[in-house]
């Protein structure tokens, strides 16, 4: 098992830093909450990253990207793209979900619905929920920067300075 990397303070304070305290602080109410927020989604994405599961939020989003295509030439490409991507077996960032559903995509994918990844997404939402968020709560990174912004440093990192 790959060990979770500590990545520097520094190094996500400055990705992190445009949200307020208020919404920092507003990250830990419910997973989503955080989701819902660009900033703490980017904050969570880099957490998960660090352990190694990154492909979990990678393919929520993918997900919720994919259940807003509106063309059904579209809902074909962009779903076997899923596909290819997280579900079938030693995809490059395959996520970890059961044999039954794996089985169930796998045999409808060449006729994709909008719900077709449905199933995988809640199983996915439900582990990042339960296993990854509160980790990410109890987490050096989120203290520090809900610290950071409680003690009034509040200088706003800019991308282009």
């Amino acid at each position: 098992m790959l060990k979770p990397v500590k990545l520097p303070f520094n190094l996500l304070l400055c990705c992190f830093h445009r949200s307020t305290p208020r919404e920092t602080m507003a990250w830990s109410e419910s997973v989503d909450t955080l989701l819902a927020n660009k900033d703490g989604l980017a904050a969570f994405r880099t957490f998960l990253k660090s352990e190694f599961s990154e492909e979990n939020i990678d393919f929520w989003m993918a997900c919720e990207d994919f259940k807003k295509t509106k063309s059904s030439a579209k809902i074909a490409s962009k779903a076997q793209k899923i596909y290819s991507e997280f579900i079938r077996a030693d995809a490059p960032r395959e996520i970890n979900i059961d044999f039954t559903t794996r089985d169930h995509i796998s045999q409808n994918i060449s006729e994709p619905t909008l719900k077709c990844f449905d199933d995988a997404q809640r199983l996915i939402y439900s582990l990042m929920a339960k296993d990854s968020f509160p980790r990410f709560l109890r987490s050096e990174v989120y203290k520090e920067l809900v610290n950071k912004q409680q003690n009034g440093n509040q200088k706003r990192w800019l991308p282009f300075l």
